[in-house]
């Protein structure tokens, strides 16, 4: 049983994208800790900031979710309303 002499190359050929995409995978992996700790290092990441934007996030979804549940246009609201 012969072996075709194009399956080492085919199998190169195949190896070379895998091979690189490997290598930048892991180079870009490496990073990830540092990437974090800039994170935490932003204004804002803070608990008093996350608390302060969670509690709008709730004040905004709780407007969409009467929004949702009336038929009410209540962009046309008077100026008296509230959150």
């Amino acid at each position: 049983m012969a072996v075709d002499p194009r399956w080492p190359v085919a199998l190169v050929r195949g190896a070379v994208p895998v091979a690189l995409g490997l290598l930048l995978w892991v180079a870009m992996a490496g990073g990830e800790q540092e990437r974090q700790q800039t994170l935490k290092a932003q204004p804002g990441a803070d608990a008093a900031s996350l608390s302060q934007r969670r509690r709008h996030n709730e004040l905004i979804m709780a407007a969409l979710r009467e929004a949702a549940q009336t038929d009410d246009n209540v962009a046309q609201r008077r100026v008296p309303w509230q959150k």
